[in-house]
């Protein structure tokens, strides 16, 4: 299993990777908008990549490529919240087709999606670093070279653990 404490992700192998967290650093009780990265084991869902950016990532997950009008409902009292959607949107929403490199390549974790709880937290990913890994949203970002390693290694039914400071 792979592992994420402090700001280092760990791979069974024993590869290290340093990595970004959220602002509000971790939390067990993960709330919408704390900017917390949730403390528990969460399954890899899916890879959506920038086709205009990067060639499809190779790994054992599903793939799909991001279009302009792919968001993310962040929306806690919409019934898609924590769910794709499709752009223009009438809720709260994340634009997945980013200007800046983020999203170029971005996993989709499996945090409170089965089902959504409303105000548990949406859209908690593992992406593309931020140049001096600044902290995250409440994702997980990686630089995208390390990133794309880890997915190489990544299959359906792996899952990804983050234990916290």
């Amino acid at each position: 299993m792979i592992e994420v404490k402090g700001q280092t992700l760990m791979m069974p192998d024993g590869k290290r990777f340093r990595c970004a967290i959220g602002r509000g650093g971790y939390a067990l009780d993960k709330r919408e908008g704390d900017g917390a990265t949730p403390i528990g084991t969460w399954p890899f869902r899916r890879v959506y990549y920038r086709p205009d950016r990067v060639a499809p990532p190779k790994t054992g997950l599903k793939t799909a490529p991001i279009v302009e009008t792919d968001g993310w409902c962040d929306a806690p009292d919409d019934p898609a919240y924590n769910r794709p959607v499709t752009l223009p949107y009438p809720a709260s929403h994340e634009e997945m087709w980013r200007e800046d490199h983020l999203y170029d390549i971005v996993v989709v974790l499996g945090h409170n999606d089965d089902p959504p709880v409303p105000g548990r937290g949406s859209a908690i990913f593992m992406h593309v670093a931020r140049e001096g890994y600044l902290p995250t949203e409440g994702c997980v970002a990686l630089k995208r070279e390390d990133l794309e390693k880890v997915l190489t290694l990544v299959a359906e039914g792996d899952a990804i653990a983050f234990l916290g400071p």
